[in-house]
Formats: C-alpha cells, structure tokens, sequence
C-alpha cells in the first residue's frame, strides 16, 4: 500500500445539515441503531474529522453524530462517511444516499467500512499511533503493526462493526459511544497484564477526547490479533446439533475457559463483599426492570409474579446475613462471545457488557455468576433454535459448563441456587425485550424459560 497521507481538520459546519436527510432515514435501519420504535427527529454533531479530503476520488470523514428522538438528546455514535462521485457496484450493500447540495453536493455517500481504502486508513492511523483533530491512537509497543496487511469487512450480524486485517488483527469499532473507561478496553488490558491466554491482547486502540466528556475520552474501537480458523461457540454448536452430535466435552471446555477468565480478573481488578446493603438496590433493579419489561410486552406480564420471587428470595437470603463475593465480569456472556480456535482452545472476546446498561453499570464488580447465567441461556437458545428443537440437549451442555467451571473455580455454580436462579431470570428478562424490539420472531426462546423460571423456587 502506497504511503498513507491523513488530513486532519474539523469538518465543514454544513456537512451534518446536508446529510442529515439521509442519515434520518438510513441510521433507524441499522443492526447497531439502539432507538429503534421511535423516529429520529435531529441530529447534532459531536465531533467531526476529515481523514480524506472531499476533493479527492474519495473523500473520507469520522463523524460522532448524536441523534435526538424527541425532545431529549439520544446516543452518540460513530460513523465513518465515504464520499464518490457514485459507488460501484460492490458498494451498493454500503449506500447511504445522493447528497443534493451543501459541502458534499453531488455526491454520493455511504458506510465506508464496507471499502477497503477507508479501513486501510484506519490501521495506518493505529499503526503510526497518529493523532487526527480529536482522534488519538496508542498502541501496544510489544506487538507489531505490519502496514499494508488487506482488510475485509465481517459480515456476521453484531452490535458494532468489525475489520479483519490479513487475517492478523480484528478491528472492532464501536458504533454507540459514550465518555468513560470502556471495558471492552480495560478488561483485556488488564487480563493481558495478568499473562491470561483466553482473551486475545489489545494491540491498538481509538480515543476520541471531547470536551463534552467532562475530561474523559470516547473510547472507539480496539485492535486485537484475529484468531485465525476460530469457529465462534454459536456456530460450533448449532453444527454439532444439526449433526446430532453431543455438545458436552465443549461445553466443560468453556467452563474451565470462563472460570480462568474470571480467576485473572479477581486478582487484576478490586473485589467486594456484596451483603444485605448491597444486596437491596441489586434487587430492586432486577426488580424494576421486570416491571419496566412486563409494560413493554404483554406476553411477559403473566409470569411477572413468579418471576418476582426470583427476586425475592435472595432478598430474603441477604436479609438472613449471607453475603456473596462480586468482581469484574464479562457482563454479556453468551457462546457468540466466545472463540474456539483450531488448537481446541476457548477465547472470550467483547468485553463491552450489555450495551443498553450504563457504562458505570457495566463497570461495576458483580457475582461472576451473572456470566455463568449468561451461558446458560445461550445453550437454551441453540437447543430451541434448531427444528424441532432440542432441550435435553441444552441440559446436557449446562450441566458439563456449570462442572467444568468447578474444575477450575472449586465452585460449582449450582450450589447457590438462589443467586443462579436471580440471575437467570434478570436475563431472561433482557431477552424479552430485545427480542420484542428487535427479532419478534425469536420472542418464544426467551419465552421458554420465563415460564420455568417463573413456576420454579429453583434451577
């Protein structure tokens, strides 16, 4: 690849009025939009950068755009604006749309990941750790950046947007962005700095330092090495259901991998006792989520009283004087967050947490159960996921998790039913409604359980 030249500046003060026609229409469509069901009413520009300059065959702009649904401001997200005279036709998947007038008049503009000179932009800036307006890249000085390494989109159906480089590095931008210490970042820096082998080290990484942050940076994406051959653990199990085949020697595997994940952690990052005091606004969030999910959908209403006891019953525990031991987690464990590479071996990857909660959420040391219930319910999604479905199957592979996790915790998961089932539940919660907002169709799965659980004083 030839040498790469980036311009830095702000943009243009008109660039967001003319493309905010546009960006009105396209942005609700995207997988990673997280305001779906309400119109976007405006927009407002956070930061503006342009990598390439309009005048150019390409022109190439980082755009943090905020957009407003209503009368309060909404999410704040990152968008990489790719400007031709017209696309070719591998492209059109990329099209945003034709810009009449303004800055960009003429042209036609669209999701530039979905090109390759944009990207190879993007891991120059990383590799010569450039500084670009309000972007800033660091980097792993132990790992090396080779240039010219020939980027592809993935394509797999995510909540941000990734580049594979030569099959030597991922790069995962974040698509919702907000100011603070991400742990999508944090976390793998802190388990490389414990020497963990499941999680892949970051080599590089995106800031973004705004003064709206209040002194913090927007952390923007991440560059890690790309475990070459791996077969995500959603994938690797509908095979093996599709196949008949057990699923159990994998998923002891996968509980030794996460018990590992969650030893480093403990010794990485602070501990804390959770008891009766902590315990209360624990509950009482699970509590009003489930309250907040049974206004939203119907169906889930039936079930609220018995899921409440979920709830209530560790209240109840937290009460009689047991405490439990919380610390830094995954925060949204499922097996498409986990990479099995051709060696046999287990990675967990994106480290974000679940995006809707509040990044001082996300943060927070919580029971490492909560990944352990994560899991769990994704076996019950790939048992019920498959015609017809398979659920002796998902009690198989949550047995052998909950075992191998033992191995190497010296705890087994299932010996405090009460926190499991808690949970369980709270996630089960959470898959209601995103499902409702976003794959109607796969309500019934989460469904499935809410009906165990809510019959249940126990697993």
């Amino acid at each position: 690849m030839a040498e790469t030249v980036i311009l830095s500046g702000t943009t243009s003060p008109g660039l967001l009025a003319s493309l905010a026609p546009l960006l009105r229409e396209w942005l609700p469509r995207q997988r990673w939009f997280a305001g779906k069901g309400s119109p976007v009413t405006g927009f407002s520009l956070v930061a503006g950068t342009e990598l390439l300059p309009a005048a150019s065959r390409l022109g190439l702009y980082h755009l943090l755009v905020r957009a407003h649904q209503g009368a309060v401001p909404g999410d704040c997200y990152q968008l990489l604006i790719g400007a031709r005279e017209a696309l070719p036709p591998r492209l059109a998947p990329a099209l945003i749309g034709h810009v009449p007038d303004g800055p960009l008049g003429g042209r036609t503009v669209y999701d530039a990941l979905y090109d390759t000179r944009p990207a190879e932009v993007l891991l120059e800036a990383l590799r010569t750790e450039a500084r670009i307006g309000v972007l800033r890249c660091e980097r792993d000085p132990g790992q090396e950046i080779r240039a010219g390494l020939v980027p592809r989109r993935l394509t797999a159906e995510q909540s941000n947007s990734s580049v594979v480089f030569g099959d030597t590095f991922i790069l995962k931008l974040l698509r919702r962005v907000v100011p603070g210490v991400n742990p999508d970042l944090e976390l793998p820096l802190a388990l490389a700095r414990e020497g963990s082998s499941r999680v892949p080290a970051p080599t590089a990484w995106l800031h973004a330092d705004l003064e709206d942050g209040g002194g913090e940076s927007y952390v923007l994406g991440v560059l890690q090495p790309y475990v070459q051959g791996a077969t995500d653990g959603w994938e690797l199990a509908l095979r093996e259901l599709a196949k008949g085949e057990d699923f159990a020697t994998e998923a002891r595997a996968l509980g030794r991998a996460t018990a590992e994940v969650h030893t480093a952690l403990a010794r990485a990052l602070p501990t804390a006792t959770l008891g009766h005091a902590q315990l209360g606004p624990l509950v009482d969030g699970m509590t009003e989520r489930l309250d907040a999910a049974a206004q939203a959908v119907p169906a889930l209403r039936p079930y609220a009283p018995g899921l409440r006891t979920a709830f209530s019953a560790l209240a109840d525990l937290a009460a009689e004087g047991r405490t439990w031991t919380a610390q830094r987690v995954h925060g949204d464990l499922h097996l498409g967050q986990c990479l099995r590479a051709p060696s046999g071996e287990w990675a967990l990857i994106d480290f974000e947490g679940e995006p809707a909660r509040p990044l001082a959420e996300r943060r927070m040391p919580q029971p490492a159960v909560r990944d352990v219930a994560g899991m769990l319910r994704s076996f019950d999604y790939a048992a019920l996921s498959t015609d017809p479905p398979a659920p002796g199957w998902a009690e198989v592979c949550r047995a052998a998790y909950c075992s191998g996790y033992a191995e190497v915790s010296g705890t087994d998961p299932r010996t405090d039913p009460v926190l499991l089932r808690a949970y369980e539940t709270d996630k089960a919660v959470y898959e209601v409604v995103y499902e409702a907002r976003h794959r109607p169709d796969w309500l019934p799965v989460p469904l499935s359980a809410i009906r165990r659980l809510a019959a249940s004083d126990s697993l």
